[in-house]
Formats: C-alpha cells, sequence, structure tokens
C-alpha cells in the first residue's frame, strides 16, 4: 500500500492539542457498558434457504457499512485500516500482551480496547448519537509505542507506520472545530469538503431541486479557480464512474450546468469498489429470495447502487413495501440524514432481522386500529395522506444492522412520495429493546426515588383547506421537485422525530391503545404516567447534545425531546417542573417531577395545540413558520426559571455514556450458514470486526485509504480553498 500522502493535508494545528487528557465528554469510559445482540433463537427457526438469504444480505450490509467511515472524517477510513491490521496480526489477548511489556498499565490498554471498540461500533471516531469526538483516554506517546512495536509493525512496517502518520495526530487533536461534526467553521463533516459553508449546501440543494436530482446518495466538493470562481462537483455514490454505461435516468444528467451563475458538474464512482462488493452480495442473496417481491427488489437495488440511481432505489422500495410479513426483513441504502448538517445526504445503512411473531401479532392489531386512531389526532383530514395505507408494522430480531448505530425503531422509506402513494413499513427491533432495558442499565438520574419503580398537480383544492389554526384558506405549500427533507433541509430530520414523539405521547392516553398490550385500570395509568415521565427526562438529558459555542444540537431526536419538554414545562400549572439540587455527594444534581393528576387536564391540551401546529406547518410547507415554531421550542438560554445552560453543565456531570452493541457474524461452511457469536466486552467487539472480512481484509484497508487519500486534498480549513483550477 506504501504510506498515505494525506497526513500533512489536513492534520494543521493538530500537534498542540495531541496526546493531552481529554475532557470526559470527549472519551469513552474505561467502564463503558457493552452487551451482546441475541439472535441465536430467531436464526435456529430459519430454514438452510433463509438463512443463506439472510446471510447475504449480511455480507451487503457490512460491506456498505465501511462507507460511513468516508462520510464521517477525513481520518476515519485511515483508524479503521490503522486497527484492523493491528488485530487481525494479534487478537485483542495477544496485544494485551505486547502492550503491559511496553509499559502500559491494565487500565491504559483498557483504555485502548474501549476507544477500538467505539471506533467500530460508531463507524467513525465521532459518536453516532450526538456527533460529538471522541478520543483515545490514555497518553499518545504510549498508543504509539503499542502500535509501532505490535506483530502488525514487524510484518509490514512501512504500511502500519504510514497509517500512524497520517491519523494519529488527528486521532488525539481537539480543536475547537474538530470537536463535533459540522459544516464550514461549526465542524467537520466529508459529506462537503471543507471549504464549503451553509450557503454553498443551499445553492447546491436548489441546483438539484431544479434537475428533480435527489442529494439522498450524493457528496459536495468545491474547488476555487484563480480567479477565485467557485466551482461545484456532485458527486453519486455508484459502482460506475465515468465510463459509458446504458441508459439510465442518471446518464443524461452527468454533464456540466450553469447554475445562477456557479458552475456544476454533476459525477459518480463515489464508494465505487465498495458498492461493488455490495451489488455482488446482493446478486447471490436473489437467489435464496422468498418471492417475486424480494427478488425485483434486490434488482433495484443493484441497479441503484451500479448506477447511482435514487429512483431506482425507490422502485427497490417499493417491492420492499409490497413485502408484507417476510420471514427475513432487511433494508439496505442511503436512508438518514441525520449526520449531514444540511439534512439531506443520506447515511448509509443496511439491517437484516428475523420476524418475532408473537409481539408482531400485537402491533397487527394496532394497525387493524389504525386508521381510527388517527381521528383522534388533533388535525382535520385534509392535512392527512390522500388515502390511508395500512403499513406493515412488525417485531424483529436483529441479526445484522450495519452503519453508525442501532436504534430501537425504525419508520422507512424516508421518500415522502413513496410514503404518500405506496405507504411505508414500521419495524420494532425486539432484542436491541432488550439490550437497552437489560440489568445493565443505565442509572436512572434527575428522578425522585418514588419514580425509579422498574415497572405536480395539487392533491387538494387550494380553496377550500383551511387552516385550523388561523381559519384562514392555506398560503404556502409543495411546488414541483420540493420535498420536505430538501424544503425544511437543517430542521427536517428533527421536526419529524418531535412529531412522531408527540403522537406517541398523544395517542398512548388513549385506552383502547394500552388495551392492546394488555394495560387497563391502573396499570393503564402507570404506562402512561411512565412514558410521560420518561419523556420529560429525556428532553433534560438532552441537553448534553447541545453545543452552546455554536448554538446548535447534535443529535435530532435529542433536539425533538427537549422541544417537548418545552411545550410541556410551557403548559405550567405544575405539570411539569425541574428543580436543581445538590446530591449526596455534594456535586449539582436536579429532580424532575410530572403531575400524574393534571397529564389529561394540562399535557393533553397543551400536545393537542402543538400537534395541530407541527401537521399544519409540515403539510402546507411553511418553512418561515416552522422554522420559528421549532427553533423558538429548541433555543436554549439560562433565562430563569429553568437556566437550561446552568442544567446542562448538570446533566453533562451525571451523564452516562451509551452502550456498545456486539453483533455476531454469520460465515458460509459449505452450503451452511453458521452463526458466530461474540462475548459483550470490548475485547468481543474487537473480535467480531476482526473476522467480520476473512477473506479480504486486507484489500478493504486498502480500498479505504485510497479512497480517502484521493480526496484529502478537500478536507481543508473553511478558509482554505483548494489551489489549483477547477
Amino acid at each position: 500500500m506504501g504510506e498515505p500522502e494525506a497526513g500533512s493535508e489536513f492534520a494543521n494545528g493538530a500537534a498542540a492539542a495531541a496526546g493531552l487528557m481529554a475532557d470526559t465528554q470527549y472519551i469513552l469510559p474505561n467502564d463503558i457498558g457493552v452487551s451482546s445482540l441475541d439472535c441465536r433463537e430467531a436464526f435456529r427457526l430459519l430454514s438452510p434457504s433463509e438463512r443463506l438469504y439472510a446471510h447475504h444480505l449480511s455480507r451487503a450490509a457490512w460491506y456498505g457499512g465501511l462507507a460511513v467511515l468516508l462520510q464521517t472524517s477525513p481520518e476515519a477510513p485511515y483508524i479503521y485500516a490503522l486497527l484492523s491490521r493491528l488485530f487481525r496480526a494479534q487478537d485483542p489477548d495477544q496485544l494485551r500482551q505486547h502492550a503491559l511489556a511496553e509499559g502500559l498499565t491494565e487500565e491504559d490498554y483498557q483504555a485502548f480496547l474501549v476507544y477500538a471498540a467505539g471506533v467500530y461500533s460508531n463507524m467513525g471516531n465521532y459518536k453516532s448519537f450526538g456527533d460529538t469526538k471522541f478520543v483515545p483516554n490514555l497518553p499518545k506517546e504510549k498508543l504509539e509505542r503499542v502500535i509501532l512495536g505490535s506483530e502488525a509493525a514487524q510484518q509490514h512496517p512501512e504500511e502500519v507506520r504510514g497509517l500512524w502518520q497520517t491519523c494519529g495526530e488527528l486521532m488525539f487533536c481537539l480543536e475547537p472545530r474538530l470537536r463535533h461534526l459540522g459544516l464550514g467553521k461549526e465542524g467537520i463533516t466529508t459529506y462537503f469538503s471543507g471549504n464549503c459553508t451553509m450557503e454553498d449546501a443551499k445553492l447546491a440543494q436548489d441546483f438539484l431541486d431544479s434537475q428533480n436530482l435527489s442529494a439522498y446518495n450524493t457528496r459536495l466538493f468545491k474547488e476555487v479557480d484563480r480567479e477565485g470562481k467557485p466551482h461545484y462537483e456532485v458527486r453519486l455514490a455508484s459502482v460506475l464512474g465515468t465510463e459509458p454505461s446504458p441508459d439510465s435516468e442518471v446518464t443524461s444528467k452527468l454533464k456540466s450546468y450553469e447554475f445562477r451563475g456557479s458552475p456544476f458538474q454533476v459525477t459518480r464512482g463515489d464508494y465505487a469498489p465498495i458498492l461493488q462488493k455490495v451489488v455482488e452480495q446482493l446478486d447471490k442473496a436473489k437467489v435464496y429470495a422468498a418471492n417475486s417481491h424480494q427478488k425485483h427488489m434486490l434488482a433495484q437495488y443493484i441497479d441503484s447502487f451500479t448506477q447511482g440511481s435514487i429512483e431506482a432505489h425507490k422502485r427497490g422500495s417499493r417491492f420492499w413495501i409490497q413485502d408484507k410479513g417476510p420471514i427475513v426483513e432487511s433494508y439496505i441504502g442511503f436512508i438518514e440524514s441525520y449526520r449531514d448538517p444540511f439534512g439531506s445526504r443520506g447515511e448509509f445503512e443496511g439491517f437484516v432481522a428475523v420476524v418475532n411473531k408473537a409481539m408482531s401479532a400485537k402491533f397487527e392489531r394496532l394497525v387493524a386500529s389504525a386508521e381510527q386512531l388517527l381521528k383522534e389526532l388533533p388535525w382535520p383530514p385534509a392535512f392527512e395522506k390522500d388515502k390511508f395505507l395500512t403499513p406493515d408494522f412488525t417485531s424483529l430480531d436483529v441479526l445484522t444492522f450495519a452503519g453508525s448505530g442501532i436504534p430501537a425503531g425504525i419508520n422507512i422509506p424516508n421518500y415522502d412520495d413513496l410514503r404518500q402513494t405506496e405507504g411505508f413499513k414500521n419495524v420494532s427491533l425486539g432484542n436491541v429493546l432488550a439490550v437497552a432495558y437489560a440489568t445493565q442499565r443505565e442509572k436512572l438520574t434527575f428522578l425522585e426515588e418514588e419514580d425509579k419503580d422498574e415497572k405536480g398537480a395539487f392533491n387538494f383544492d387550494q380553496e377550500t383547506v383551511i387552516n385550523p389554526e388561523t381559519g384562514e384558506q392555506i398560503q404556502s405549500w409543495y411546488r414541483s421537485g420540493e420535498t420536505w427533507d430538501s424544503k425544511f433541509s437543517t430542521i427536517a430530520s428533527s421536526y419529524e422525530e418531535c412529531r412522531a414523539e408527540s403522537v406517541g405521547l398523544y395517542l398512548c392516553l388513549h385506552p383502547q391503545v394500552l388495551e392492546i398490550f394488555g394495560f387497563e385500570g391502573a396499570d393503564a395509568e402507570d404506562v402512561i404516567y411512565v412514558n410521560w415521565l420518561n419523556m420529560v427526562r429525556a428532553g433534560l438529558l438532552a441537553l448534553e447534545f447541545y453545543t452552546p459555542e455554536a448554538s446548535s444540537w447534535r443529535q435530532a431526536h435529542m433536539q425533538a425531546r427537549f422541544v417537548i419538554l418545552r411545550v410541556l414545562l410551557e403548559a405550567g400549572e405544575g405539570l411539569v417542573t425541574i428543580t436543581p439540587t445538590t446530591g449526596s455527594d455534594g456535586r449539582p444534581d436536579a429532580r424532575v417531577r410530572l403531575d400524574r393528576s393534571k397529564i389529561q387536564s394540562v399535557g393533553k391540551p397543551a400536545l393537542e395545540r402543538f400537534l395541530r401546529k407541527l401537521q399544519v406547518l409540515k403539510s402546507t410547507g411553511d418553512v418561515a413558520g416552522g422554522r420559528a415554531l421549532y427553533e423558538g421550542y429548541a433555543a436554549v438560554t439560562d433565562a430563569p426559571p429553568e437556566c437550561f445552560l446552568t442544567l446542562r453543565d448538570t446533566v453533562l456531570l451525571r451523564k452516562e455514556s451509551r452502550k456498545l452493541i456486539v453483533q455476531p457474524n454469520t460465515r458460509l461452511e459449505g452450503s451452511d450458514v453458521q452463526l458466530l457469536e461474540y462475548e459483550a466486552s470490548a475485547a468481543g467487539l474487537i473480535r467480531s470486526f476482526s473476522e467480520r472480512f476473512p477473506e479480504d481484509g486486507p484489500e478493504l484497508e486498502d480500498i479505504l485509504t485510497q479512497l480517502a487519500t484521493a480526496d484529502a486534498r478537500f478536507w481543508k480549513g473553511p478558509s482554505e480553498a483548494p489551489s489549483g483550477q477547477a
């Protein structure tokens, strides 16, 4: 491979901060919780053909997940390649003996294992939940001794030293701009070149809208010529590059444009060698598909990743929606836009899971009641979809979830036009929820002791649709080429999460919903109280994910929960109170209280008013009104009575790190697929990744570093324009 050439391009200034012990919010503690994802029983019940289908889909997901490294930070691919080399040559126990011989303590080495496990778990060196950088919790000099004295360094000294020289400084650097993901001077991102600003992102989105191109599978690169004129490259993710290919909806878009006085070039081929491996595995999975829906779905996904076509991915998603209640469920592609600072580009994600029939039966009863329950929501039918499309709602045990993190549930696809005409699927990930509520659960901070008990043409008549907030005709709507993500951009993800969470809180007050899950009478009242109290507490905990220096939120779900907390506090009448206190350890603490007697009388009307506003503003595409409402509630100040900035210090003082989750592997032995499981520890998580790519680990390391090095010139600071002609 040779020594990477990119280190000096984007490591300026890192040396000053390297090696210093980090603030606790930028490290993963040695005692971080680690749990294993249990899918043994679900896998055992699969037929041989279903196991083969799941295996190849899992392989496709894991290969594609490597693209997340290239979507996160300039150094992430090098860090991954370095760790991969180390642990392929020596497993964690073998490397431990070497580390202790080099003068590290047990605590030092455990800190390194936790860091490595964190990189694998988050697919990069930024937390998937919160977008904050994390650094090794040991001196840089000690880690260097381990790396350069390792078996991997003895076998390939030039390559290992080159990787360390490229990423070592940045691995430890906590310069202000590098502490979290963001755009321009506000943070680091590799969805955009380092000199892109929010204005560049807005211009590019307008360009994409004008050409009916989706941003989901793109990145934006800006170069400035000698005259100071910016030139933009919109690069699509695909196997194919600039070489001639059969006509498709993408081919005609691959050309130069002039848009508002700026040159744009649409190209493709981003992540090409990675997506090639994804396509190969999807093609193998197609042989074992259970029905024609799955075969057509996979064919369209293959076309999407090959050509760079979001339209093909939409077609595949249509077949996926139509494939009701499969035994093996899967979805793959550029899906969630949480980590794009502009809110439009999708992170690669792929999951494979097996249906849990018992819990799914309860969800089916909920879905059967959905059309009636929708009438209970506080807005007129004109602000709902034209026709209610019954969603698929299943509980799944996850076998594979590749990407930057594992959610507890999913509602996809995210394409608004498909959701309007074809529907969607709701997925509850049962074994992920089991991990979240396992015995090694988080400490229940900020609660009273008694609360810690463990129990094209308009699709509407413009003249007759009346805004229930104003009593007047609506004044805004979505125009051709505009979508929810493109129009609401930076607040779209969080706004939608807030709407979803609010609907959940609102509908849990309905007896019919709770009866489906077996709760009535006093038990139902307890469920309502715990559900609402959990949301209020989550709103306080959310302050960890707010950055005062940039006045910005780093996590969509947590911003949403803070907004809901603000709404319930605003309701007044003592419904919710937050009281600063002093803990038994003498340090600042706080207590959250929810008056359960006022949930129905005060909480419900407040949530009803808020929900109606959210829905109307979204449905009418009223960006100005939506931003004013949402950003107003999301503002974090130190104004009394709550003094949220002061409370944020308390939250940071008592925060608990999110668990790391160890996932199994599947391995093909002859015509049989074996499930490989690992212990719930940082070392176990590392072993799972070391054994994930047994045939082509070295090749993948080279692919990642070559792709990262090819684009290294784009990751200069926001004030430094890459030199040379565009």
